[in-house]
Formats: structure tokens, sequence, C-alpha cells
């Protein structure tokens, strides 16, 4: 789309040019202006626009030489902060003369908005802002000359990486070139290099004006760079409240940039996106939300924000808003990762066949912080019911964004003891579960186009066997192997999938598990046995589910958890007739 139906333009004076001016939704409604960055125009923002338009008064412009905007005559000197400043003051007093605006920026419209959000001629204007792959210059320069001052090899290589991210600077500073580039080769060849890049689809982006706009936004660098890194201000703080949302794969900002950010912005909320730099057009669902909730947040006197990304608790700024389902939440592993996701601020659906179970975790997620909590019931190995809880999930709230995968049974005994329905109940549990699973919330996902992550939970069974694991175990290798497949699938559509690996933990499945060939009496005994055994061994399932949490935030393929799935996996791969050996020990129970 170029921009959501219903776009009303305007144009406003300032400065010697007339500003384009979009807008959305009902004016009454509290004011967010989205500013864009270079080489874009104001539509890099529309399909985030499209997503806030009902519920707030949305105000895109074009920068001044971008897009439907009039370039200063001379270029030189007409893209100074300060004349941005006075562009942006002039949008605000048209678009909203009465109430302070909420003010969202990316790229160098985030460079321009640290700018309008921390000069005292702003103050009063601004209600919030929301920063997005931009830094402060001011803060920039300050960022280097400490490092400078005060040099130690990790702040030497910060310098140095964030200088060799920064290639492109030096090349907007050359005269003449980048004008011929963009006007040229570069211009026609850009919306390709993005598609391939950073997977931005073309609809209605770039428009026709990129090549212009990217010729002329070269002045953006050349008159303001060099002059605030050498003399950057010392009094940038911020009179706002500030939301940070850091894109971890952005290859032009290193993550260190904003290390002493604290400093000048004391009312901070940091965010972290698993994206690349384009993330208005590659994520606007999640932005949206964010950019929903911190405006909220700020439009009513005294407000705060939600305890999780308020307290400052680890991941919050990863999984805060984020929608999270867990299957066989009910207790265990399950559980365990659905409170961690719910301290983290997520949004957490709690899946479990156990209807008690389920609201039970869903109640305890409200209270550790969750967004968000809901129970579902559901047999994760009946396919059409996990169809009809993916179609449900999304309708009532979202598509998924981090998926586990979770439920599963247990079953020991020798193989010839163990028959067909045992088979059938364990496939049908671990590891269709897991493909049913995948198959529909996945493919909400891989539609969405704006990546997630699956979790799959498996067991060191899938590469330690035993002699009395061969069902369990066999449905736990599938796992281990669909995941690897999954996951070479949809590396270039940006979902993960990790298989977690853990070993012996204290849940209730032994109290559920099958002992193939064994009396009820002899089965009986042995529950309560294994159970005595795997209290014993004390790995708590909060400790598996950290490692969820840890591998979600790394994108990590494989995690072995306690020790011994991590001694078993490394003797897979180096020493293997050991662990053929193992498998022909008898288990006591």
């Amino acid at each position: 789309m170029s921009l959501p139906e219903g776009a009303r333009e305007r144009r406003v004076r300032t400065g010697g040019v007339e500003l384009c001016v979009a807008e959305l939704g009902d004016p009454g409604r509290p004011t967010v202006v989205l500013v864009h960055g270079y080489p874009d125009s104001k539509e890099v923002w529309s399909e985030v626009a499209a997503r806030l338009a009902d519920r707030f008064h949305l105000v895109l412009y074009d920068v001044r030489g971008h897009g439907r905007s009039t370039a200063p005559v001379p270029l030189r000197g007409g893209f100074t902060l300060e004349k941005l400043t006075d562009d942006f003051l002039a949008v605000a007093d048209a678009v909203s003369p009465d109430r302070p605006v909420h003010l969202v920026g990316h790229d160098w419209g985030s460079v321009q908005g640290w700018e309008f959000a921390t000069v005292r001629r702003t103050e009063g204007r601004i209600a919030s802002f929301t920063s997005l792959s931009g830094p402060s210059l001011d803060h920039f320069g300050h960022w280097i000359t400490e490092r400078l001052r005060r040099p130690t090899p990790r702040r030497a290589a910060q310098v140095l990486g964030q200088g060799a991210r920064s290639w492109y600077v030096y090349a907007l500073h050359t005269p003449v070139l980048p004008e011929l580039a963009w006007r040229g080769p570069l211009g026609r060849r850009w919306p390709a290099l993005l598609r391939r890049a950073e997977k931005v689809s073309g609809e209605g982006y770039p428009t026709g004006s990129l090549p212009s706009d990217a010729a002329r936004g070269a002045w953006l660098y050349r008159d303001n760079v060099r002059s605030r890194m050498l003399r950057p201000r010392p009094d940038a703080y911020a009179h706002v409240p500030v939301q940070l949302i850091t894109p971890t794969g952005d290859a032009f900002l290193s993550e260190r940039l904003y290390d002493d950010l604290d400093r000048w912005a004391p009312r901070l909320v940091r965010r972290s996106l698993p994206a690349k730099h384009w993330v208005p057009r590659t994520r606007p669902d999640q932005l949206a939300a964010w950019i929903a909730e911190f405006v909220t947040a700020h439009e009513e006197e005294g407000a705060s924000l939600p305890p999780a990304v308020a307290s400052g608790r680890r991941y919050a700024d990863r999984f805060g808003g984020r929608l999270v389902v867990v299957t066989g939440a009910a207790g265990g592993i399950g559980r365990a990762t659905a409170l961690a996701f719910a301290d983290a601020g997520a949004r957490v659906v709690a899946v479990d066949r156990d209807a008690e179970g389920a609201a039970r975790t869903a109640e305890r997620a409200l209270r550790a912080g969750a967004a968000g909590a809901w129970p579902e019931v559901a047999d994760v190995g009946d396919e059409g019911a996990v169809e009809k809880l993916a179609a449900r999930v999304a309708a009532e709230h979202g598509t998924v964004d981090v998926l586990v995968n979770n439920a599963g049974v247990g079953l020991s005994g020798a193989f010839f003891d163990t028959t067909a329905d045992d088979w059938r109940r364990v496939l049908d549990v671990n590891l269709w579960g897991v493909v049913h699973g995948c198959r529909f919330f996945g493919r909400q996902m891989l539609e969405r186009g704006q990546g997630g992550h699956i979790v799959n939970v498996a067991s060191m069974a899938a590469y330690q066997p035993l002699r009395v694991l061969s069902a369990y175990g066999a449905s736990k290798a599938a796992v281990l192997s669909l995941s690897e497949s999954l996951r070479a699938e949809l590396a270039d559509r940006d979902i993960g999938v990790t298989a977690i690996c853990p070993g012996v933990v204290s849940t209730g499945i032994t109290a559920t598990a099958r002992f193939a060939g064994a009396s009820e009496a002899e089965e009986r005994r042995l529950r309560q046995r294994s159970t005595r055994l795997y209290a014993l061994r004390g790995y708590p399932p909060e400790r598996v589910a950290a490692a969820i949490l840890r591998a979600v935030v790394e994108n990590r393929p494989l995690v072995p958890v306690t020790p011994e799935a991590r001694v078993a996996l490394l003797l897979s791969r180096l020493a293997p007739g050991a662990v053929r050996a193992l498998a022909r020990r008898s288990p006591r129970l």
C-alpha cells in the first residue's frame, strides 16, 4: 500500500518549504506523529499507520526534500537539525494546536526525534517519544569521546565495530558521487536490494520519488553529522518519556550505542526485536502494539507502563506484550515456561487437556506480570482440535509470536511389550502434537510475514537411546529431526526453530507415564519409584523454562539443558560407541 485508505493530505508551509502531511483517524483522539528516515518517505509507515488509525489520530509527513514535500534552496545548509525542528513544530501546530503529540521516529526520523525531545523550545509539545534505529547525534558524539578518552580493549572494539557499520556515512559525505549513484543504478536497484537483504515487500514502497529523495537527503548527513559529532551538546537530556526499540539484527547500528542512554533519558523503556533495520515494514504488528501501549500509558495522568516493562525484569524488553502459546501448560515444564514468559510481560495462552490446570496456570501468569493470560483446553494429538485452537487464538488475540510445543507423555518398557496402541498414544502426543502445532500456528507466522519462533521440547532420549525407551525415544528423535529440518526451511522467513532437550527434570510426567508389559499394581509401583528418583535428582522445571527463554532470545537450534543431557550430546558426537554401551544398561526402577 502507498498510504492507508482514508488518508487526508494537506500542505504546511515552514522555512521556505512546503511539507506534505497526511492524516488518518479521528483528530479528537491522541495525535501520533510518525517521522520517516533515509532514504524513505512517509510511505515507510503505511503498514504501522493502518494498524493504529482506529485508535489514534495518525500524522505522517514527508521530511523536507523527500516525497511530495519541496526541497530547500540551496540544498546545502537546508537540512540542519534546527530547521528540521522548525518543520516538526509547524506540523505539530497544524495538526494538534492544543495538545502535545506523541512522536515516533525511524532511522533519521529517530535522529530528528532525539533533537525534538531534547531541545528546550519543544517542551510541552511532545507527550512521548518512541525511537527506532536512530541515535541522538549528541549522545553518539559523547559515546565516542568517552571511549577514546578512556580506552580499553572492549571500548576500542565497540568504536571500531560501529565505525565499520557506519561505512555509508562516509560515502554520503563525498561530493557528487552519492547523487549520481542514487539517480542512476543504485536508485533503480534499491527496491530489489531491500527485498533481498531485509525481505521488505514492495507493495507501494519504496515510492517513485526514491532516487531524488535519496540524492537530496544526503545533505541530512552533510549538514549535521560532522558538526554534532565533534561538538555534541552537553545538555541533550530528554524532557519526555522515551521508548527505545532496538532491532537486534540492525546492520547499521550496534546495540552498544545505547549502553549509556539511561543517563540522557531518565524515563526510559527499552524493547528489543529480532529483526533487521527496516522494522516499520517487516514488523508492523509488533511496532503498532508497542507504540499503542506506550502512547496510551502516557495519555493518562500518572499512568505507568505494565509491571513487566517498568520493573526491568530480564527479557521484559524482548517479550513484553508478545503473544506466547504453551502446550502442556497445566504443570511441569509447560507451567514453568508459561510463568517465565509471563514474568517477562508476554501475553500467554496456556493450553492443556486439563482444563482446571490450564486455568490455574493462566491465573498465576496474570499474577506474575503477564500482559494477558488465557486458558485453552485442547488435545494436541487431535488435528482438528489444534486447527480450531489456532484459529480461535488468532481471532481473539492475534498471530502467535512464540509457540512452545511442550505437551508430552512418557512410556517405558521393552519393545516387544509395547503394543500398537501404546505406540499410537506416544506418537499422537509427542510427535503429532508437535507437527499439528507447527503446521497451524507456524503457518500463521508464515502468512503474517513478520517472523516468530517455534520451540519444540524433545528430550536427551532423542540422541541417547535406552533399551526401555524405544517408543518414547523414537518420538523425541523425530521431534529433534523435525525441528532441525523446519529450522532450515524457515530460516529465510525470520522464523527460528529450537529443539529443547532436557534430561532428568522434576516434573509430573512420571506420575502419568505408562510402563509397557507391567500389571496395574506393578505400574503404580514403578510410577511411584520413578517419581521419587526424579524428585531426588532435584532439577526444577523453572531452569528448563529459563533455558527456553534464553534459546529464543539467542535463536539457538539445539539446547541440551541438564548436565547429563549435555554430556550425552557430546558423547553422541565424539564417542557414539559409549552411547550405545549406555543404551544396553537397564535403569533401576
